[in-house]
């Protein structure tokens, strides 16, 4: 791992990101949520390492809760979009006909609509919560994870490992899960650190326009929308959610070109992920 640059940096820096987001409450220098009118729009000292907000909060502090949120988000969403999409991907590969139809055909539907259009659109007739933000972005996700697993599912099982685990009476259900889906994991997971920072993004945008995790919550999101105000005379409002917002996207994505050199794939999965979401 430690030849592999791209992967080795992106761990460290999940890593750090997690470290951070778990161990908020204790590294956490103020309550997030304490406001003080003394001391609103204060810029970084060494008693607020990253200043304050309009209501004198302490950015540093809401930082690292609102990474809590929004890494959950991110990773529980990529864990629901992987497993509706593997199954699927797995049926409508394997069995064919009509199974796939029905399935590649309603995971078109999805992709038509602009997943950022359709997340406003189910957000906006529900109430703003944080599992309704987890099950829109899981939601929306899903069809590129299908048509990856498909794709590969289909290039396997005409393989001779396959044929022979059926000339040995394997059922179907064993040959999927025991032989098609070890070894088509490889582009899934690679796809999978492309979810996160994707999912981390679309809530990012959800809580900018009002739509994702409601305040007095913090969300790297909604600290960005509360900034948009005073970007010329308050910088470090909107820089640090930001700057963490940037951190989060590059390093899963520096992991991602990383496991794709670790496991030996070509570009094809990684564009066609991208070409799919």
């Amino acid at each position: 791992m430690r030849s592999n640059i791209s992967l080795f940096t992106g761990l460290i820096l999940i890593a750090f990101l997690v470290t951070l987001a778990i161990l908020a409450p204790v590294i956490a220098t103020h309550d997030p949520a304490t406001t003080s009118a003394e001391k609103w729009l204060q810029p970084p000292s060494s008693e607020h390492f990253f200043g304050t907000d309009r209501l004198g909060r302490d950015i540093f502090s809401r930082v690292l809760y609102g990474a809590r949120v929004s890494l959950s988000v991110g990773m529980l969403s990529t864990f629901v979009s992987l497993g509706i999409g593997t199954l699927l991907g797995l049926l409508a590969s394997y069995y064919g006909g009509l199974v796939d139809v029905i399935i590649m055909r309603f995971a078109d539907v999805v992709l038509v609509f602009p997943s950022m259009l359709l997340a406003i659109t189910l957000v906006s007739i529900f109430e703003p919560a944080l599992w309704l933000v987890i099950l829109v972005i899981a939601g929306t996700g899903w069809p590129s994870i299908a048509r990856l697993v498909r794709s590969e599912v289909l290039r396997l099982r005409q393989s001779d490992f396959v044929a022979s685990a059926r000339l040995l009476g394997a059922k179907n259900r064993r040959v999927v899960w025991r032989h098609l889906l070890p070894n088509a994991i490889g582009p899934v997971l690679v796809a999978a650190t492309l979810c996160v920072p994707a999912a981390v993004m679309t809530e990012a945008s959800l809580s900018y326009l009002g739509l994702g995790v409601q305040p007095p919550t913090p969300t790297w999101g909604n600290m960005l929308r509360d900034a948009q105000l005073y970007l010329r005379f308050a910088w470090w409002y909107a820089f640090f959610p930001g700057f963490f917002v940037f951190i989060t996207v590059f390093a899963f994505h520096l992991t991602g070109e990383g496991l794709r050199q670790a496991l030996g794939l070509s570009q094809t999965a990684r564009r066609g992920w991208r070409a799919g979401s």
